[in-house]
């Protein structure tokens, strides 16, 4: 019997980049994994009792207090070489460079004698445009994300001197102290452009990771004439790509996983001159309430080694999963390499799209299943970003809300929303696209009268659109909104075209439908300066 011993310490670190930490003034440090692999991460995850493996191998985590995004605790560092291309406001917050390096120097302070786990990866599957990315983290689970959501590097010597050039530090258990510190809490995620340095401390939720940093390509694809979107994409079978916008709830990931699609990604792409690239090299799945028959292929995952589980619920006896049940937080997800899904683009790229769907969850049940825009209405509802929150999503909230997220991605925006709407009037020209907004919400009435659209139509409509079945049909104008409804559509009833119709009370209509209009007119005004007149008239009729 061959020495144990041996077997598990050799070559521990052989994936070391022999660009070190030194750069970092990273010292006195403990022990370093450096881009340990799947199956190591599982060893030290459990070693350390941050998870457990659940039914037929994937791990279960726990987020702790925050089971989200917390973006009032985002900041942008402002200094002279980008102060002037960022959005300031309530989404894109300043924080002093002093008070930057001040929490910085504490941080360095706090990894003393600390364990730290290295992830060497890409953001980005398109060479001419990928960043060399950096992540540490104090969490084995945490460097286990970074690798699953990453675009991973499968060559030794290609790791090895992996230079990067922005680096992603996440330290959960550091707790920030706002008098101290000047952040607004515990928590704080803060990107400093001019470092290339990302903090993140005061939160487990992992999504933060990857979300800032798509705030840095955001704001540097932009002066590579590249639009960065917060969206799905897909291919058909004919080479056509299609891209899905949409606010979470809107059905942005379901509709995208389409079984005669392949997929690109599900949440970040750029558009360059060359076609779409995903950010990405894994998926990150809202999973409440998944079924394996409404979702087979993300439920697939669910049951794969090196998926990670935010929040579920497991029996601990049996370690099966219950995904009904929301007692943590409605927002469970999944994490897990885009290569668990059989059908994908495996180099993340396709050519420039034939269609692009922005959907939306309208809960007054007044917007069309489906309409054609013009580029100036798509520059419009990208600009508006709408989806509607119901009764029940969040405390409070009593009747359907208005909810309008700029570039359906403000928080991950840094430079104002006119840049990313006109690059996206361009390419929508320039490669004569045809933009769709599709309402996944109710209709026959507001949530709590209506129904939510059957899953099924909204795809057979969408497939019509993405087919190009939808080309040659009779098309009616509506006459609040301005969009072209078509007037049929194969194994849609085309009563539910035309949503007045639907409504008992055509008043009842009428009124919730001036009033969803004149939402959008209120919250167009802070972009009305930056854009072309006609963008401005794209919009409702009142």
């Amino acid at each position: 019997m061959g020495n144990t011993e041996d077997l598990f310490s050799r070559d521990i670190n052989k994936l070391e980049g022999q660009q070190g930490l030194e750069s970092l003034r990273l010292k006195n440090l403990n022990r370093i994994y450096w881009n340990n692999t799947t199956p190591a991460l599982y060893e030290e995850i459990i070693r350390r009792r941050e998870g457990i493996i659940s039914h037929l191998g994937p791990m279960v985590v726990r987020t702790g207090a925050y089971t989200g995004r917390s973006p009032n605790d985002k900041f942008i560092v402002k200094e002279p070489k980008t102060e002037k291309k960022i959005w300031w406001g309530a989404v894109n917050r300043p924080f002093e460079k002093s008070e930057f390096q001040q929490l910085w120097l504490r941080l360095q302070a706090y990894l003393q004698g600390k364990d730290i786990f290295v992830q060497d990866c890409y953001i980005g599957t398109d060479p001419v445009f990928q960043i060399p990315l950096r992540v540490i983290t104090e969490f084995a689970w945490h460097s286990l994300f970074a690798r699953n959501m990453f675009v991973r590097i499968r060559d030794f010597e290609e790791l090895r001197n992996h230079k990067p050039e922005f680096t992603i530090i996440d330290l959960p258990n550091f707790k920030a102290i706002p008098e101290l510190d000047g952040t607004q809490s515990e928590a704080f995620i803060i990107v400093n452009l001019e470092e290339k340095l990302i903090l993140i401390g005061g939160t487990s939720y992992a999504g933060e990771i990857k979300k800032s940093a798509f705030t840095v390509m955001n704001f540097l694809l932009p002066e590579e004439d590249v639009l960065p979107m917060h969206c799905s994409a897909n291919i058909g079978r004919s080479g056509d790509t299609a891209l899905f916008f949409g606010l979470s709830g809107t059905g942005k990931t379901t509709l995208s996983a389409d079984p005669d699609r392949a997929l690109i990604g599900d949440d970040e792409h750029g558009w360059s001159k060359d076609g779409i690239f995903n950010f990405e090299g894994g998926c990150y799945a809202k999973v409440i309430r998944l079924s394996e028959e409404a979702e087979p292929q993300i439920f697939g995952t669910t049951r794969r080694f090196g998926t990670i589980l935010e929040n579920v619920a497991i029996d601990i006896y049996t370690r099966r999963k219950d995904f009904n049940d929301s007692s943590l937080t409605e927002n469970t997800r999944a994490s897990y390499p885009i290569t668990h899904l059989d059908n994908i683009v495996e180099d993340g790229k396709g050519g420039h799209p034939r269609n692009i769907v922005f959907l939306t969850a309208d809960a007054f049940g007044v917007l069309p299943p489906i309409s054609r825009l013009t580029p100036e209405q798509a520059m419009y509802q990208f600009l508006l970003g709408y989806t509607a929150k119901v009764a029940g999503t969040e405390r409070g909230i009593t009747e359907p809300e208005a909810t309008f997220s700029t570039c359906f991605g403000a928080p991950f925006m840094p430079q104002n929303p006119a840049v990313y709407a006109r690059l996206l009037g361009d390419k929508i020209s320039k490669h004569k696209v045809t933009p769709w907004l599709v309402n996944t919400g109710w209709i026959g009435g507001p949530y709590g009268t209506g129904e939510r659209i059957s899953i099924k139509y909204t795809r057979a409509l969408l497939n019509s659109a993405l087919e190009g079945n939808l080309e040659n049909v009779a098309y009616e104008t509506d006459p609040v909104f301005g969009l072209q409804v078509p007037r049929s559509c194969t194994g849609v009833p085309s009563e539910i075209l035309m949503p007045r119709n639907t409504w008992k009370d055509k008043n009842a209509y009428d009124i919730q439908a001036r009033k969803l209009a004149e939402s959008f007119r209120e919250n167009f005004r802070e972009y009305e300066d930056s854009v072309d007149a006609a963008v401005v008239q794209a919009g409702p009729n009142l």
